[in-house]
Parts: structure tokens; sequence; C-alpha cells
């Protein structure tokens, strides 16, 4: 299980990206909110998606959720 946590800040395209807690690109700790801990990113992309519609995951931690 790891910790995932969405950025509250958009990216370019408007996408809220879904990070785990090992991510390089994790936000600071006042960018972003923290979904719970999940065996895998799909569970955390459905949370953050509940504040944030367009939520994605992070291509280089959460590849397997992350849509182009």
């Amino acid at each position: 299980m790891k910790k995932y946590y969405v950025n509250k800040n958009a990216q370019l395209n408007g996408d809220h990206e879904v990070h785990n807690e090992d991510c390089s690109y994790l936000p600071n700790s006042e960018n972003r909110k923290y979904l719970g801990e999940y065996s895998n990113c799909k569970p955390a992309v459905v949370e953050a998606k509940r504040t944030y519609p367009k939520s994605n995951g992070c291509r280089t931690c959460s590849n397997e959720c992350h849509t182009t």
C-alpha cells in the first residue's frame, strides 16, 4: 500500500495529477491533497475526481492511470 496525493494546482492542460508518496514529481505539502492509502493508482484517481473532476495519473509514478 502506498499513500497517494493529488496536485491542487492544475497542469497547463487542466489535469490535476495523482502521485504516490515516492514520486520525484510529488508537489510540496502546501500544493497537494492527501487521498489515502491504496494498493494501486486506480482508486486514488477515483477519489481525486471527487474534488477535481479532471484528474489523471502521473506519467512517472502512476503511468497505468495516465491518459493522454
